[in-house]
């Protein structure tokens, strides 16, 4: 007669166990936006968003909780079970590359992830004077937020600027995009305008360079020899006259 094994589960693994159990058994899933995977959301400035998380598969009440990056984002009672919306509103540049992520209370290791792909133009304008010394090291800078990432071109007086190779040097990020001359001269004079495109718009910043004259280095040196001659020229004279001063003493 064939004798019955039974499955001996460790003390304090049942619960484990069994919740493990359930969530296979049933396909226990979610969803946001009817995506059941983390994906990517592009979206533009301004018109509100909703993501909309649904628990799938649940023989039970579900509680679900929704995080922005690693924040947990406050819920009404009645937006808790089951399903859950959050509004993001007004979408703004902060919220470009942020994460949300809806999660099953009870086990948060069931989740879908959302990261928002803010897409806006670059914003710059106006106008700035520079005033540098010639001889001098010049950095111009035009500070530009944009995404998709814009390419920047920089013109002197409406004209392509002729780079020349170890006198100016670009310098680009995606947010500051800077223009640096060594030694400026006298024909550096200009306006320089720095132009930033992407398929969303374009910006313009101009800078007004004003190259101005050297200024006379100061002669520390021959002031302090000056000085010595004195001081030393007056003690002469007095050494030479002190019979004088002692007899009128």
């Amino acid at each position: 007669m064939a004798q019955r094994r039974s499955l001996t589960i460790p003390c304090g693994a049942p619960v484990l166990a069994i919740s493990f159990l359930a969530c296979v058994a049933t396909g226990l899933e979610l969803s946001v936006n009817n995506h059941a995977a983390d994906f990517t959301l592009s979206t533009e400035l301004g018109p509100p968003i909703s993501l909309s998380c649904l628990v799938h598969n649940s023989s039970q009440a579900e509680e679900l909780l929704w995080y922005r990056g690693d924040g947990q984002v406050g819920l009404k009672d009645g937006n808790k079970v089951n399903i859950s919306n959050i509004c993001i509103s007004p979408v703004n540049e902060s919220d470009h590359g942020v994460t949300f992520t809806c999660k099953l209370a009870r086990d948060k290791s069931v989740q879908v992830s959302v990261i928002l792909d803010v897409q806006f133009p670059p914003r710059l304008s106006g106008e700035e004077t520079v005033h540098v010394e010639e001889d001098k090291d010049v950095t111009l800078t035009c500070n530009s937020k944009s995404n998709p990432q814009a390419q920047t071109t920089w013109y002197k007086d409406n004209h392509s600027l002729t780079l020349q190779q170890n006198r100016h040097e670009l310098h680009q990020t995606s947010e500051v995009f800077r223009l640096s001359i060594r030694k400026v001269q006298k024909s550096d004079n200009g306006t320089y305008t720095c132009v930033v495109e992407s398929p969303l718009g374009n910006g313009t910043r101009d800078f007004h360079l004003i190259v101005e004259d050297k200024k006379p280095v100061f002669p520390t040196e021959a002031v302090i020899a000056a000085v010595v001659v004195v001081t030393i020229t007056i003690l002469f004279g007095i050494v030479a006259r002190k019979d004088t001063f002692f007899k009128v003493w």
